[in-house]
């Protein structure tokens, strides 16, 4: 029998006995009340129903049986005649799945936070060790089926922590901004801060330098989502608080791997990623960084400034803007305002597609 109309078969009786199994446990239940408030009651139609549904799932098991050895049987014939083949010319090895095919089960939905999708995965990091890293999609990526999207990186400045578990807010202020028609979508990637330190960013601060090249990141989010190539004409880089170093220093000293950076409401330390923007790859296009505080945050802006001198003073192959302008009633609307602001900067420093 063709293993089609057997697979057709199977489905029918999962069906019917399916459908028996609910009828039989509903007589069943009439019966039980019927005897609760002494009614007379035939118990006839149950026994009925439930024998059926024992018959089909019998149908279902030997006809499941027949169809995984009917498939069986299919590849035996196939292989033998295979390796007749094979006597007379060589036999070609199936081509191997795509990456995109492998990594993909390795993320999986956990949110919809913006109006976006939000999904976690594991990537090995700079030390091989496996990390949690967070992919949130914006709404126009299942919008724009065809279209290819230009990707943030996120830092987290807390250490076994993504950007988003210390700052949710964090994707509101990106879908703002597209919503304004200030930025194109984004796609963000949020890593999983190193351990070892309570303080990842202040490692960085001290040596900017030591930011690593993380390809498998840019390799295993290319497999799997429609991004753009990784690069300086599609990604950028982006860090709020803690996280505000580490961005910084990344935009610096890897010019060859984004094309902009913007850091939020950071302390850095100005000498230091002085000294590390000057031993840039070389070959590589001017660093463009942002610094952006509150209105009100004086330390945060004086901080920035230092940066901005420090760099200038160097004769460091950077651009360096400040914004000081974000003023709101709440420390939380300033930093998703801020948050705005960075990413409608990111968006003009790249390139248009």
């Amino acid at each position: 029998m063709p293993r089609s109309l057997l697979v057709l078969l199977l489905l029918v009786a999962v069906v019917a006995g399916g459908w028996l199994a609910r009828s039989a446990v509903s007589r069943w239940r009439d019966l039980r009340a019927a005897q609760t408030y002494e009614l007379a009651a035939e118990a006839r139609p149950v026994l009925v129903r439930a024998g059926a549904a024992v018959l089909c799932l019998m149908c279902v098991s030997a006809l499941g049986v027949a169809a995984l050895l009917g498939a069986g049987f299919g590849r035996v014939a196939v292989r033998q005649a295979g390796a007749v083949v094979g006597a007379e010319r060589p036999v070609l090895a199936a081509p191997p799945e795509p990456a995109a095919a492998s990594s993909a089960a390795l993320f999986s939905n956990v949110s919809r936070p913006a109006g976006g999708e939000l999904l976690q995965g594991e990537v090995p990091g700079p030390d091989g060790r496996p990390r949690a890293v967070r992919v949130w999609l914006p709404a126009e990526y299942r919008q724009e089926p065809a279209a290819r999207f230009p990707v943030i990186v996120v830092h987290s400045g807390t250490a076994g922590r993504t950007a988003d578990e210390d700052m949710p807010g964090v994707f509101d202020g990106v879908a703002s901004a597209v919503e304004l028609g200030r930025a194109r979508p984004f796609v963000l990637v949020v890593p999983e801060a190193p351990s070892g330190t309570g303080h990842p960013c202040d490692l960085v601060t001290a040596a900017p330098q030591a930011v690593a090249d993380d390809e498998a990141l840019r390799a295993a989010v290319g497999a799997v989502f429609r991004t753009r190539p990784a690069g300086p004409d599609s990604w950028a880089v982006l860090g709020v608080d803690d996280g505000a170093p580490c961005a910084a220093a990344a935009g610096l000293t890897r010019p060859d791997l984004y094309g902009a950076a913007a850091a939020v409401s950071g302390q850095y330390d100005g000498r230091a990623l002085a000294s590390a923007a000057g031993e840039a790859p070389a070959g590589s296009s001017s660093a463009r960084l942002l610094l952006a505080a509150a209105k009100r945050d004086t330390d945060g802006l004086e901080s920035a400034r230092a940066v901005q001198q420090a760099l200038r003073e160097a004769g460091a192959r950077a651009e360096v803007r400040i914004s000081d302008i974000v003023q709101d009633f709440s420390a939380d609307r300033e930093r998703m305002r801020l948050v705005r602001v960075a990413v409608q900067y990111l968006a003009e420093q790249l390139p248009k597609p």
